[in-house]
């Protein structure tokens, strides 16, 4: 029989972290690709804005950056600290929002690569936000900003699912939309994570409002904002010999921003 808890997915660090942390090394390989051939200087110093379980930034740390994050679930920011002290390395991570902070130092690079930016609500959080990560980078120092982009030039991806086993313990995440709102720019996804052990089946039920944004939306906003010139884009391949030019099809994107 399965368990059904209606929840919130952010509050289950331990199954997000196996879904999303279990294949890390393609990004973790574009990340520091990308710092040395785009950043105008050697990047030593790291934050990542809605940072969660941290799953990036302790492969960073481990390769010996200074890292740092911010998120707003406590529950997210303990599992990461507390894997961090694990390995012996100091806290990095702290509850705050990635629409208004300060870092004491500025950092070389920012990323935030799954989609995090679309929990923003509205134009005002977006813009706080970009300013915010311009205002904690050196000049020449780069943010890679991965999202989904509304396509309309024809039909979305609306379903996704991702499976991740350790041990005697699978989780397998579902996605998908649950209704957009053009007008209002709001997106209903419905998320589960079902979770098998040898002897019990759970189901975390959950939905989030995302804000939409289509290809023109994006590129007026990141003008409106104007510290940082675009550099590149990527989809979500993470090849760096594949570069891509967004139009009215494309819907991952990681953009390469960089501090003018």
């Amino acid at each position: 029989m399965t368990e059904i808890i209606d929840g919130h997915l952010y509050d289950y660090p331990k199954y997000y972290d196996l879904v999303y942390g279990s294949d890390w090394k393609a990004e973790f390989q574009f990340l520091q690709s990308c710092f040395a051939k785009f950043c105008t200087r050697p990047v030593k110093r790291l934050f990542e804005p809605a940072c969660g379980t941290g799953r990036l930034l302790i492969r960073l740390a481990e390769a010996g950056y200074e890292v740092q994050g911010n998120d707003l679930n406590l529950v997210a920011v303990e599992f990461c600290n507390a894997r961090f002290q694990r390995r012996s390395f100091s806290s990095p991570a702290v509850v705050g929002d990635m629409a208004e902070f300060r870092l004491g130092r500025k950092v070389d690079a920012a990323f935030n690569m799954i989609n995090s930016f679309r929990h923003l609500p509205d134009e005002a959080a977006a813009e706080n936000h970009l300013r915010c990560v311009a205002r904690a980078l050196v000049k020449g120092g780069v943010y890679l900003l991965g999202l989904h982009l509304t396509p309309t030039g024809c039909d979305r991806v609306d379903e996704e699912e991702w499976a991740a086993r350790r041990g005697n313990l699978a989780v397998i995440s579902s996605m998908w939309s649950a209704g957009i709102d053009m007008r209002r720019r709001n997106e209903r996804v419905g998320m589960t994570f079902d979770i098998y052990t040898p002897t019990r089946h759970q189901r975390i039920v959950d939905e989030m409002n995302y804000r939409t944004y289509t290809a023109p939306q994006m590129k007026r906003l990141l003008k409106k904002v104007g510290e940082f010139e675009v550099v590149e884009m990527f989809d979500f391949t993470y090849d760096m010999n594949q570069p891509i030019r967004i139009d009215d099809r494309t819907e991952d994107v990681v953009f390469v921003l960089r501090r003018a």
